[in-house]
């Protein structure tokens, strides 16, 4: 069996969740200041990546962080493009913790249209989508905002979501769609109920060998993308902690039945710099259990 078709049993398959270790440039500095890495201890973009990355590496080699209870996790491109051990990251994740690698491709959101944020282009997103499986990366992931119930803007964003996820299955990876909804949506209920009705309008256009993932938001209803979980294009429906605490997040995800997490800040809640290493681990291996419990119903 090829390593690509390894992945895709384990994420089709097997439990577990997705770890977003993420943050890209506008969301870097915030991260780093939870951590207790403050700006006086970085200067300039290069600096600033220096120290986010060592921080993803700290916690990719805990001994909490493994293939038991994480199925993937999703990496910003500069850390992609970095080493961990001495090898590139995604080669790492795969070969020495048994974690799928995916790569967050987006450049960020446009303004505020029809209420939602619609993807900014991705210029030379080809030649990244190659450099991508070049260095093992499995798949991809890439966000839009959905601000108001606007049908029209809804639609757009799906219809963009679809139009790159088609370009992205071109290159042999595997997409994962979000759409996000903000959690302070007013009409989030409503905006949730045409979010799904485009979406499955996109999965029933998607060829019998074209599979996606997707990353929503936690519903307002409860088990409410049940319909996109049991759908044969999805291979697995993931959660965005969005907001919420971890707690919370973990107890809305618990009532989604077959969603499992895809947690960012949720995940590292808690962790800091000043902790030795035998207390950052107990930290992490808490919340990794706390999240596996929760995508396990």
């Amino acid at each position: 069996m090829s390593t690509f078709d390894e992945q895709l049993e384990k994420i089709r398959t097997a439990p577990g969740f997705i770890a977003a270790l993420d943050q890209s440039g506008g969301s870097t500095p915030r991260a780093l200041a939870s951590y207790g890495v403050g700006e006086d201890e970085w200067s300039g973009e290069e600096e600033m990546f220096d120290a986010v990355h060592r921080m993803r590496t700290r916690i990719i080699t805990m001994p909490a962080f493994g293939g038991d209870r994480i199925l993937g996790a999703i990496l910003f491109e500069g850390t992609m493009d970095r080493d961990v051990e001495g090898v590139p990251t995604g080669t790492y994740l795969w070969s020495s913790r048994d974690v799928v690698p995916f790569l967050k491709v987006d450049k960020g959101l446009a303004p505020i249209s029809d209420g939602v944020q619609l993807m900014k282009p991705m210029p030379g997103l080809d030649s990244t989508l190659d450099r991508a499986r070049s260095l093992g990366i499995f798949g991809t992931k890439m966000r839009s905002v959905v601000k108001e119930a606007d049908a029209g803007g809804i639609r757009a964003i799906v219809d963009q979501q679809f139009e790159v996820g088609k370009q992205i299955l071109g290159h042999g990876l595997v997409p994962i769609l979000e759409p996000e909804v903000d959690i302070h949506c007013p009409n989030k209920a409503e905006a949730e109920a045409l979010l799904l009705s485009a979406l499955m309008d996109g999965l029933s256009a998607l060829e019998d060998d074209e599979h996606v993932m997707l990353k929503l938001t936690l519903p307002d209803v409860d088990g409410f993308y049940t319909p996109c979980i049991e759908h044969p294009n999805v291979l697995k429906v993931v959660a965005l902690s969005g907001g919420y605490s971890r707690d919370e997040a973990n107890a809305r995800l618990s009532r989604q039945p077959g969603m499992v997490a895809s947690f960012s800040r949720a995940l590292v809640e808690g962790l800091s710099a000043q902790q030795s290493d035998e207390e950052f681990n107990a930290g992490l291996d808490l919340a990794i259990e706390s999240i596996f419990r929760a995508s396990s119903t």
